[in-house]
């Protein structure tokens, strides 16, 4: 099929002035067969690589979350010789930490309809069908995997008076699934991957390098060949060679300054990849997660996040009338309030995925009928009540299923939630963009490898709750191990030790940080990024127009054009040097944000939680064009400041009918 032009091209070749076209492009990793038996076919026609051939062989794997631990864990079981690489001190603080509420399997405990087609099809809906199919029937193929491996490590998933595994429900579905452990899903999970990881650290098949940054992506005869990284402690600039590199490096939430992210995730990795020529696919895809606490004040750095799972008891509402916004929420007669997930989504209510009721949440709020203290010149805030639930279930069953998520609450606003309704807004949260993959997870640079939430390939345009840590343990434990073999297979390759591409990307990075160093300006890092993050949450966030997208395109180059010529970067290279890291991620952000919104500007539909003020039905929903815009959109680095390269990869959907979401 020939590529699409969305907009008529110049004489230049130019697309709406900001980029080019590409060849298009299509996944050729995953058999011509039924979704059923994709998976168990491609991993029998797969070359594999016998267990002394193994100990030959060397990859290398940046992060240590969920993806990563269980990936070198995995590796390392296997008889590879495996390099595990991250910025923290340890891998146990890698940010899947950080989620609560839990994690997707389709076991169908409940016997309440659930099943392997169900959970594949939620997903592919639940992302607004901007998925590609054969990857999320994989997912969900192997996700009552997952289950058995944690449950056999002891991670401490909530268990029914009988014994048996407990679940619960998370926006989008309306079944069962969703194994949990208490708020604090994440880190058991987290600590399981861990345990694994270090078994192998003590056995001598992985080796760790904690508090090492990934600067550079080594490619030598068109494969990934190894990675260039700073000891952040000393500031060594150091040299590591493999036969195949995975990244599992997180996502890019952080563009937007504000977000549930943790302060130190960062593109960088995958940004790095994408400028050797890794395609970076759907870069404009970010979630924004209705149930975080609000922005208190202009100074404000990090947002928390109330988990999901909040709302499987919990009701949202607002005041019907403005004038009772300044009440007491607990003053506020039933008759006076607007439960207004429930109104508009009888079917679903309070658990409509998180694209919408993020949005409705916005709309309420821009009405004039939002809560709680005024930021600027907006109340934004509503409410998420457990009075009713309170008395439903008692106090005691709430502080059992809620307890640790409550007293987080209170510990950081100082309300106390049982007695008052908590106050909730989106925020940033997950980035369903990210380097583009093939049914292996190999990228557009042969022998690079992304897993989890780096690579863009299971969450369409929306993820669904308690999908991210299945994502991440399903790719690290289950999809890449038996994938990667197929490369491995030619190996071990050459060794590249003195070839040039080597020292030159050795050279880049030294020359990149003595270029930081040195600009000796007048702003600091932090305001530079709290600048971008304002810009893309204002133009590229929630709601975006043509008008608003080409804006923050020209801010974004004038703030990048500011940046090299007057940031200041304290300190020096050869110590630990937190202005320094912060440098070169920032100056990152400034190029992947530039491309969001171009990305953003070329897809002229709203599709998940990506709303185009132009692209809407008669009441307010988000309306799609399969038409125009039933790809894949992979970008490819032009060159510097060159514009990008779009490729197109058409979703085909063979499994599952393409038509419009209602949750109503």
């Amino acid at each position: 099929m020939p590529p699409r032009q969305p907009a008529a091209a110049t004489a230049d070749g130019l697309i709406e002035g900001l980029y080019r076209m590409g060849e298009p492009i299509a996944d050729t990793k995953a058999p011509e067969v039924p979704a059923a038996n994709m998976w168990e076919t491609h991993r029998f026609t797969n070359k594999m690589v016998n267990p002394t051939n193994r100990r030959k062989l060397k990859v290398i794997i940046v992060g240590t979350g969920l993806a990563g631990a269980s990936a070198a864990a995995t590796l390392g079981e296997a008889g590879y010789r495996v390099k595990s690489f991250c910025y923290q001190d340890s891998p146990r603080r890698a940010h899947s930490i950080a989620a609560q509420g839990g994690i997707n399997a389709a076991k169908n405990y409940k016997e309440d309809g659930d099943s392997v087609y169900r959970l594949f099809y939620d997903t592919v809906k639940g992302g607004d069908y901007r998925s590609r199919e054969s990857n999320v029937y994989r997912l969900a193929e192997v996700s009552a995997n997952i289950i058995d491996q944690c449950v056999a490590q002891g991670v401490p998933f909530a268990r029914e008076y009988g014994g048996l595994l407990d679940n619960r429900s998370f926006g989008g579905v309306q079944v069962s699934r969703t194994f949990y452990a208490r708020g604090q899903t994440g880190q058991q999970l987290l600590i399981g991957a861990y345990q694994a990881l270090e078994r192998q650290v003590a056995a001598g098949s992985v080796e760790t390098f904690t508090r090492h940054e990934m600067l550079e992506l080594i490619v030598v005869d068109g494969r990934a060949r190894g990675i260039i990284v700073r000891d952040m402690v000393t500031g060594e600039i150091e040299t590591h060679l493999a036969d195949a590199v995975v990244l599992c490096s997180g996502g890019y939430g952080n563009v937007f300054y504000l977000s549930t992210n943790a302060m130190g995730c960062n593109v960088t990795a995958s940004w790095r990849a994408h400028r050797k020529g890794a395609y970076f696919a759907n870069p404009c895809y970010t979630q924004i997660h209705p149930t975080c606490i609000p922005v208190s004040g202009e100074n404000q750095s990090k947002l928390t996040l109330m988990s999901e799972s909040l709302r499987n008891d919990g009701r949202i509402w607002v005041p019907k009338r403005r004038e009772d916004c300044d009440k007491d929420p607990r003053e506020i007669p039933e008759e006076d309030r607007d439960y207004y997930l429930e109104r508009i989504y009888p079917s679903f209510g309070n658990l409509v995925p998180r694209d919408i009721a993020s949005r409705q949440a916005k709309n309420v709020c821009d009405e004039g009928r939002g809560v709680g203290p005024k930021v600027g010149d907006f109340r934004r805030g509503v409410y998420l009540d457990f009075a009713e639930a309170i008395d439903r279930m008692g106090l005691d069953t709430v502080k059992e299923k809620y307890g640790n998520l409550f007293d987080m609450y209170a510990r950081i606003t100082g309300e106390d939630p049982y007695a008052t309704p908590m106050r909730i807004y989106p925020a940033v949260h997950y980035t369903m963009g990210g380097l583009w993959v093939d049914y292996d997870l190999e990228s557009s640079i042969p022998g690079l490898f992304v897993a989890g939430e780096a690579n863009f390939s299971d969450h369409g345009a929306n993820r669904l709750g308690a999908s991210a840590l299945m994502q991440g343990l399903a790719d690290g434990y289950f999809v890449l191990p038996n994938t990667i073999c197929d490369y491995l297979a030619d190996g071990p390759f050459d060794d590249v030790t003195d070839r040039s591409e080597v020292a030159d990307a050795a050279a880049s990075v030294s020359d990149r940080i003595t270029r930081l160093l040195s600009v000796n300006g007048e702003r600091s890092v932090d305001s530079f990024h709290k600048e971008l993050g304002h810009i893309m949450w204002e133009y590229c966030g929630m709601e975006r127009s043509e008008q608003g997208l080409r804006k923050a395109v020209e801010l974004i180059r004038s703030l990048r054009e500011e940046f090299w010529r007057n940031v200041r970067v304290l300190g020096t290279n050869e110590e630990l040097n937190q202005s320094l890291e912060k440098a070169g991620r920032v100056a990152d952000f400034l190029e992947l944000g530039e491309l969001m919104c171009i990305d953003a500007l070329h897809r002229r539909e709203s599709c998940g939680g990506h709303f185009r003020a132009e692209s809407q039905t008669e009441d307010g929903e988000a309306l799609r064009d399969d038409e125009n815009f039933a790809y894949v959109a992979a970008w490819g680095w032009g060159g510097e400041n060159q514009p990008p390269v779009l490729h197109q990869e058409d979703l085909i959907f063979k499994a599952i009918e393409l038509k419009q979401r209602s949750y109503k």
